[in-house]
């Protein structure tokens, strides 16, 4: 594809992320290239890195192409916003401009309108003093007083680092393979890959590759999955013979790591409340060579957690959540999320704790864990939670997980930022239940 005609899809598929403004992104986006089979791998992946600046920057974006006050209250093109993107990271306005020509498979000249505010964008940078803080971040601004409680002094160091790309992380499948053996696999196979610094199972691939389509993917011996998701299962801790529960397993990323560390020995319950995010779990388990996992449907009058409480080893909770520790993946997500989605979520969360922590057997373990930065998610909900639960108490040090790095393995409850460990942001927080009150 030319220049030109890359810009048009790019410009189509964030019309049709526009369009969709309640789906994610990413799930946008795999339907929009499964209906154009014929844009190659190559080009799929220059328009998807052109819309996903775009919406990595849409905030100050915004504010340059309504600098000027006749267009404060003007909506913004897509057309507008990849052309200006296109400038801001190192085209010349004019070149931009000349990709809007209208030949064959190039957008519509741009219109008067749509020069003068591209042509005030000459000379100026995507961020700047000028902007407040949430726009030159990129956050909500209701969103302020939550992170400046949470962060403080950090508070830009660690927005800063959620406007970035993230790494490609994968999970080597120790049901298959070594972590040696796959790295010298991706090695073989064109990819580079290094070790993950934290996960004793990760490597980590910079850029966007296309590791799914190689033999190495294909075969099971890895899977993709941010490195701090890793240490959610690691802080897991299951072991082979157990009886286990992830209560929102969604399409068992988790789950297929438990599975690995329990050696395909003992079970495994998968339950969610999504019939589409289950089945999507099939392929996974089955390509991973799992065997012990057993799946479930939750649904409404469902009495089958009821009919297993204090049955399991250990269960965990992934919690449904603002998600805002994965916005780097998902930079539309700070779009879509409201101050009324937390406190919505907040009730959510507190509501399936109380159902899981029923689950567990006396001896047994809770850990709860979101993809969240915010307290109000997470070490909030665990002191809630522990001082309602008096049979319930922070997991004994000497019970932490070995598989943990050493500096997280000195409290059962941990955070990870972009920031601080260069993984997505997650929090995790391991309980267990004592045998008598």
């Amino acid at each position: 594809m030319t220049p030109a005609a890359r810009l048009s899809g790019a410009i189509d598929l964030l019309c049709a992320i526009q369009n969709a403004p309640h789906r994610p992104a990413d799930a946008v986006a795999n339907n929009f290239f499964r209906e154009r089979r014929y844009i190659g791998g190559g080009d799929r992946r220059a328009i998807s890195t052109l819309v996903w600046d775009v919406l990595r920057a849409w905030r100050r974006l915004h504010w340059h192409l309504r600098a000027d006050l006749r267009y404060r209250n003007e909506d913004i093109s897509p057309r507008l916003l990849c052309a200006a993107m296109l400038h801001f990271v190192g085209q010349p306005l004019s070149s931009v401009a000349a990709l809007f020509s209208g030949e064959r498979y190039a957008p519509s000249p741009l219109g008067e309108r749509e020069q003068v505010m591209l042509q005030a964008l000459e000379g100026e940078e995507l961020s700047n003093d000028k902007q407040s803080l949430p726009v030159r971040l990129e956050y909500p601004d209701w969103l302020h007083p939550y992170i400046e409680k949470d962060f403080g002094e950090r508070l830009e160091d660690e927005m800063k680092a959620l406007m970035g790309a993230p790494s490609l992380d994968l999970r080597v499948n120790l049901l298959k393979g070594t972590r040696e053996e796959a790295l010298r696999r991706l090695k073989r196979e064109g990819f580079r890959a290094e070790l993950t610094s934290l996960s004793p199972w990760g490597l980590r691939l910079e850029g966007r590759q296309p590791v799914t389509a190689s033999p190495i993917f294909r075969e099971g011996l890895v899977e993709i999955q941010d490195e701090g998701s890793q240490l959610i299962a690691a802080a897991v801790d299951a072991r082979p013979g157990q009886r286990m529960l992830d209560y929102c397993a969604g399409a068992g990323g988790k789950t297929l790591a438990i599975a690995m560390t329990m050696e395909n020995k003992g079970q495994i319950f998968a339950c969610d409340v999504s019939r589409v995010r289950l089945e999507g779990a099939v392929k996974r388990l089955r390509r991973a060579g799992v065997h012990n996992v057993t799946r479930h449907l939750f649904a409404e009058g469902d009495k089958w957690a009821k009919r297993r409480e204090g049955q399991f080893d250990t269960v965990l909770v992934d919690a449904p959540c603002s998600g805002t520790g994965t916005w780097r993946r998902n930079p539309d997500a700070r779009l879509r999320l409201t101050e009324q989605d937390i406190q919505e979520l907040c009730v959510k969360q507190a509501a399936i704790l109380e159902i899981a922590a029923r689950l567990v057997r006396p001896g047994g373990k809770l850990v709860y864990a979101t993809c969240s930065l915010l307290s109000v998610e997470n070490q909030d909900q665990i002191a809630a939670f522990l001082q309602k639960h008096n049979e319930y108490k922070p997991l004994d040090s000497e019970r932490i997980s070995h598989l943990l790095p050493d500096d997280l393995r000195q409290s059962p409850l941990f955070s990870l930022t972009p920031h601080g460990y260069g993984t997505d942001g997650f929090f995790v927080g391991a309980m267990e239940k004592v045998t008598s009150v």
